[in-house]
């Protein structure tokens, strides 16, 4: 699966030139880190390049939409080191599908997550 084909925003920068025309404050970004991953690549750029758009974060194992664990290939720390870096104060939703004990993963996330 490449992000969701067909859908209006399936590209993080079509969805940028979308936000940057409208120009409002109320109007952000949820940046699925996952469908980026699968999309682009490049988390820490593009997190970077829409820093002043983001409103919400998703996250999830790639490939698979699995647990954050060592059988995935996004390094979350990483990322959630580059949020911080960036001053992004909101929320990050684990939008993973558990392997496993759904507890186990979620504890496993928030730990991996938490720079």
């Amino acid at each position: 699966m490449k992000g969701h084909p067909g859908y209006q925003g399936d590209d993080l920068d079509f969805v940028v030139s979308i936000l940057n025309s409208v120009g409002s404050p109320y109007v952000k970004l949820l940046f699925d880190i996952y469908h980026v991953q699968i999309m682009h690549g490049d988390l820490i750029r593009r997190l970077e390049q829409t820093k002043d758009l983001l409103s919400h974060i998703h996250t999830a194992g790639v490939p698979g939409r699995c647990e954050l664990n060592d059988a995935q290939e996004i390094n979350y720390p990483a990322v959630m080191r580059k949020l911080l870096d960036i001053g992004y104060t909101g929320y990050v939703g684990h939008e993973f599908i558990p392997t496993g004990d759904p507890f186990k993963g979620l504890q496993q996330a928030i730990a991996v997550c938490d720079v």
